[in-house]
């Protein structure tokens, strides 16, 4: 049931809708607003002509919201509104890949649009989190949520941000902080609180596509046993499956997988594998016949069926885990297959959802407005159905073109769940594609990214984003998932990587090994690597702890450093060093050759970790 909320640093907009038709909403839970506490720390004014409203901070009289300025227009598949900004220093606004402060001097816009795609600059990325966090000149924070999961851009120009989206309503939260970890906590408080994971999730964990069977990944295994690398899960990636179908493995190829799971289970370790949502339509194929004995799957608009797109196994079928039947279906496959492979958790990939066709093996119905809609933001492939189904597919819920950026969040959801029933423990799930509110059920990795040293550090932003998006427990592919790494590269994505919230090394098929322990990485590339994966387990309490108090209270646990040093005007521009929590200052080397590191230390008492001096 819906949670109550009253608060004096949070103010929800009168929700702006059609009153004389039903219009769409975002299918989640947040609290319910019930009364106003006797006194708040801002004041709301409405203006009739021009309409507009205003939401100040009571306290110094700063506008954080205005749309006085500008015309408001609301159309059935065009809505867009414009606000003042009371500051340029702007950040947040996921999935997207860049610095962290969202410049806006030259027009800074984001696409809100689930999307399969490597994480590239200016495009949409896989996840839709439309929130920013806002840094005043006085260093009071505040926060705007837009609850709207349509197809959207957000663009900042200058002192204004415009909000442009192809459906729903306008349902805002104003967060009044006053510091950037009062902002997410009240934030969290809407949206829910992080779920707090198992203590091995904390540890490192490896994973390849393309390991070749299972001698392949037990000679990894023992040879990272033998080197003394601190080592809790292993996981596999879709090459373990039979033709890549979900809820099978590949008998030729990996004929002993159960008994590796058990070793692995023998040596306190634990073992997580991709599961994702195309299911093949081949009668005979249980997950398939169930699935359509059940009515789980999306269906085709013209009511031919369940519609079809091609992923990894050929021609897929895609279920529809915003169906509350869904849960029944999923835990009865991830059942039958536990009993042949205990697995620990669940790693959830492909669920923007992927498509490898436009649309459907069909294409989509001719002259939909929801297929082809008459404004189309700046999404990658200039339409809504590249890369995935047609938008105008039926689900339980809604239609594809309103549901589907919350379709790997419903996933998330019922695959906890699942977990949570089969292991009666805190689950683990993992998944690509997230939406605001998916960190109280799942985690999160950054995606496809690239063995460079841009990827190195555009992972620091991408993690420190998604601890504000209520996703703390987050990691990049350390070392690079495409293209070969190298020694150097890989030692100093470890020695970054010990401090991910989620630390997990990955690569993918036909790319040269990257495990720690790999006999081509000189001795001392390996012993960095140890000596940073030992460091972890040696904080390991502290990140516990940490991720304990964002269950709690929702704050991050990589941290920007202005959210520690809010006054500081010259950390607002920093993303190439964090924080974990108030205490630990993290500054990795990121470029190639470097020895030394240009950090900055705000005005503050700091201690050497290594030797516990005094700094100067």
């Amino acid at each position: 049931m819906p949670t109550t909320l009253k608060s004096a640093y949070l103010h929800r907009f009168p929700q702006i809708y059609d009153p004389q038709n039903k219009r769409y909403e975002v299918p989640i839970d947040t609290p319910k607003v019930t009364s106003k506490v006797s006194s708040t720390d801002y004041k709301v004014d409405f203006q009739q002509v021009p309409a507009g409203l205003t939401i100040s901070r009571s306290s110094t009289g700063s506008k954080l919201f205005d749309t006085t300025k500008y015309q408001l227009t609301y159309a059935d598949q065009f809505i867009e509104i414009s606000s003042s900004l009371p500051t340029k220093y702007i950040y947040g606004l996921g999935e997207h890949r860049g610095q962290l402060w969202l410049d806006g001097t030259n027009t800074k816009k984001v696409t809100f649009w689930a999307r399969d795609v490597p994480p590239q600059e200016n495009t949409n990325l896989y996840g839709t989190h439309p929130f920013f966090i806002g840094i005043e000149e006085d260093g009071d924070a505040y926060g705007v949520f837009l609850l709207n999961s349509n197809a959207m851009d957000i663009i900042i120009y200058g002192s204004t941000i415009t909000y442009r989206t192809i459906g729903g309503i306008l349902d805002f939260w104003v967060f009044t902080g006053p510091t950037p970890d009062d902002v997410i906590s009240q934030y969290t408080a809407v949206i829910g609180r992080p779920i707090m994971p198992p203590y091995w999730a904390l540890g490192f964990h490896l994973c390849r596509w393309g390991y070749g069977g299972t001698d392949g990944m037990m000679r990894v295994v023992n040879r990272m046993r033998a080197g003394n690398f601190p080592y809790d899960t292993q996981w596999n990636d879709i090459d373990y499956m039979h033709n890549h179908y979900d809820w099978t493995y590949d008998t030729v190829n990996y004929p002993y997988l159960d008994k590796v799971v058990e070793d692995l289970h023998n040596h306190t370790q634990h073992y997580i594998m991709i599961v994702d949502p195309g299911i093949p339509n081949i009668k005979g194929y249980n997950p398939y016949d169930s699935g359509i004995a059940k009515g789980i799957f999306i269906q085709a608009a013209d009511g031919s069926g369940p519609i079809i797109g091609v992923v990894w196994p050929g021609t897929t079928a895609y279920p529809d885990f915003s169906n509350p039947a869904s849960y029944g279906y999923w835990l009865d496959l991830a059942s039958g297959y536990r009993k042949q492979i205990p697995f620990d958790g669940i790693w959830i990939d492909m669920n923007e959802p992927s498509n490898f066709v436009v649309g459907s093996t069909k294409g989509c119905p001719a002259n939909n407005k929801y297929d082809y809609p008459p404004f189309v933001p700046g999404v990658l492939g200039g339409n809504l159905r590249d890369k995935t189904i047609c938008p105008s597919s039926p689900q339980n819920l809604s239609i594809h073109y309103n549901l589907h950026s919350l379709y790997g969040h419903f996933e998330i959801v019922q695959t906890n769940k699942v977990l949570t029933n089969l292991t009666k423990k805190r689950p683990f799930t993992v998944s690509r594609s997230t939406f605001a509110g998916s960190g109280k059920y799942g985690f999160h990795w950054l995606g496809d990214n690239n063995a460079d040293w841009n990827n190195i550090y555009y992972s620091i932003p991408g993690i420190l984003n998604f601890n504000m998006f209520g996703i703390p427990m987050v990691g990049a592919d350390i070392c690079g998932f495409m293209g070969s790494t190298t020694a150097e590269l890989c030692a100093r994505w470890m020695q970054l990587g010990a401090f991910y919230p989620f630390m997990r090394n990955h690569n993918m098929k036909g790319a040269p090994d990257q495990d720690p322990a790999n006999p081509s990485f000189p001795k001392s590339a390996q012993d960095a690597m140890r000596d940073a994966i030992t460091l972890r387990y040696t904080l390991l309490p502290t990140l516990y702890s940490l991720l304990y108090k964002s269950h709690i209270n929702g704050t991050g646990v990589a941290r920007p450093l202005f959210f520690q040093y809010p006054k500081d005007s010259k950390t607002y521009t920093i993303d190439k060093q964090f924080l974990w929590g108030d205490s630990l200052m993290i500054s990795p080397v990121l470029t190639q050759g470097a020895a030394t590191v240009d950090a900055y230390f705000p005005k503050d008492v700091w201690f050497d970790d290594a030797t516990g001096n005094k700094m100067a």
